[in-house]
């Protein structure tokens, strides 16, 4: 079973997290809206199973929560996936959210790295020179979400890369982005063979 719970306390949040990654239902609570919202559509879009429960501060923001469960799931994911063998190692997707169209390659690397090219402008930009960029969608600040992929990348091990090639709607764009990132990584960690991926031996 490629299961993993976590329990991680600090000053600034207290988190409970279960993934499996051959399946399972889902339950989020991080007392976040928006980051319930892609959480969900991560478990959902990624077919694994996915319980959160995270108390923070967010009388202050929403940062330490973000960041903080971005840790708890990229440790839950590489205590989850093992040794590695057999999985498929790569993958990508191109996946489009409404006008919204987002790259995502993941590599199971063991070497945690994170290019993130997703720029959320403002909706009213009518040309390059007049670029402003959208900080939040609701309550939610816009740039917590490149904080979060790189939280899990450190932790999980993996080389991920998000792009946005085309978009304008916010919502849509980091929407499309979480689903895009659950669609590259359950495939990458699907069983194909029987050995690790790799021509070390080890990843």
């Amino acid at each position: 079973m490629r299961r993993a719970e976590i329990t991680r306390k600090t000053r600034e949040t207290d988190i409970k997290l279960s993934l499996d990654l051959d399946g399972g239902s889902y339950s989020i609570n991080t007392n976040c809206g928006f980051l319930n919202h892609m959480l969900e559509l991560f478990s959902c879009h990624s077919g694994f199973g996915l319980n959160i429960e995270c108390v923070g501060d967010v009388e202050v923001d929403f940062h330490h929560t973000v960041e903080d469960v971005g840790i708890a799931l990229g440790q839950a994911f590489l205590q989850a996936i093992g040794d590695k063998k057999g999985i498929a190692r790569y993958a990508h997707i191109i996946l489009p959210m409404d006008e919204a169209l987002i790259l995502c390659a993941t590599d199971i690397s063991g070497r945690g790295t994170l290019n993130y090219d997703v720029p959320i402008y403002s909706a009213k930009v009518t040309d390059e020179s007049d670029v402003v960029k959208q900080k939040s969608v609701g309550l939610f600040d816009t740039e917590l979400v490149e904080e979060f992929f790189l939280s899990f990348v450190r932790e999980a091990k993996i080389t991920l890369h998000l792009v946005k090639m085309y978009g304008k709607n916010t919502h849509h764009i980091i929407e499309g982005t979480f689903k895009a990132f659950a669609r590259s990584l359950s495939a990458a960690v699907k069983i194909v063979g029987g050995g690790v991926p790799s021509s070390k031996g080890v990843l």
